[in-house]
């Protein structure tokens, strides 16, 4: 229903048109607010790299900021990753992440950063905060990368890199409710970087696919190679922000499930919820985004498949080599 509404193929998101008016008029008082001093902004005594997007829904930003700090971190860099926690109810704020920190308190995107890359997580709803704890515990952060955060005016930032989702874009373009837009498009022409997950990336823009690697059992650890479950019988579930895309990522590796199911974003699973997806003999298969929040409970038979972010090489290095050029260690 949402995505018909948002790509205008419902005409109901007329309807809506008021309240997106008023949604347009309270974020840019803010954002017009901070500009003009009449509000504080923070600014961290690191750089800091805002990976954020204009609209609601899942557009492939998580992978982005998994990419952006493994490639810092092949440099020699110490990245750090702070985060709303979307999702999480932290017993206190700012939460640092451990290895044993649930999905339940920081957030399924967090605690997936945090499991791929090893970097230090902090999650918080203001993410000055989140940094000075971060910096107060790791004395040897080099640079700072907020997951999400483009609207979070609060903080100063030296880097804007914006995530799209290349087959829905903007949808009608319109703001919140009647539209998937945060911000108008034409933010675009303040940041720093665009990214375009799949579709067709415009003039400017740098291309980008999600590649699978390979499929991981949640209860044992062991790996798979993609086609190893081409000829089982499956059911696949998604609880990201466009599940679709998931499936399609599926269906490109030739894997088919009897069933496939759509769960709303930063989803709580209970092990019964799962179970009862699939029958004795059928494996179930998810992203390794619901994976972070099944992996307590999982059974011998869920499988979850992880992908990584590609950017084209010289794309890359332009965009890094931004980021080297704020540090004192790239002189």
């Amino acid at each position: 229903m949402i995505e018909r509404l948002w790509s205008g193929q419902s005409p109901i998101w007329r309807l809506l048109l008021p309240l997106s008016w008023l949604y347009g008029l309270i974020t840019a008082g803010i954002r017009l607010a901070y500009r003009c001093g009449l509000k504080k902004s923070w600014k961290a005594p690191i750089p800091v790299v805002v990976v954020g997007n204009l609209t609601a829904g899942g557009n492939g930003k998580t992978p982005v900021v998994i990419w952006l700090v493994e490639q810092l971190q092949l440099r020699g860099l110490n990245p750090a990753v702070v985060s709303r926690g979307y999702g999480g109810k932290a017993p206190h704020y700012p939460l640092l992440l451990d290895t044993q920190t649930p999905a339940a308190q920081a957030g399924d995107e967090p605690v997936l950063i945090y499991q791929r890359t090893g970097a230090p997580v902090a999650v918080s709803p203001q993410r000055s905060e989140a940094i000075q704890a971060l910096m107060r515990v790791h004395k040897n952060i080099s640079v700072i990368i907020t997951d999400d955060g483009l609207q979070h005016y609060a903080l100063q930032r030296d880097i804007e890199i914006v995530v799209i989702d290349g087959e829905r874009r903007f949808g009608n373009g319109w703001w919140l409710p009647a539209g998937p837009m945060r911000e108008r498009a034409s933010r675009l022409a303040s940041v720093d970087a665009i990214i375009t997950n799949g579709g067709k990336a415009h003039g400017g823009e740098i291309p980008m696919r999600l590649v699978p690697r390979q499929w991981i059992n949640l209860a044992t650890g062991q790996s798979l190679p993609l086609t190893a479950l081409v000829d089982k019988p499956t059911v696949a579930f998604a609880g990201i922000g466009y599940p679709p895309r998931f499936f399609s990522t599926l269906h490109a590796q030739g894997i088919y499930p009897q069933q496939e199911y759509a769960f709303d974003d930063h989803q709580t699973y209970r092990v019964e919820d799962i179970a009862a997806l699939a029958s004795d003999d059928q494996a179930v298969l998810m992203t390794e985004k619901d994976a972070v929040k099944c992996r307590s409970f999982a059974l011998d038979s869920w499988w979850y498949l992880p992908v990584e972010a590609q950017l084209p090489q010289a794309d890359a290095d332009l965009l890094l080599n931004k980021i080297l050029a704020l540090l004192p260690t790239a002189h």
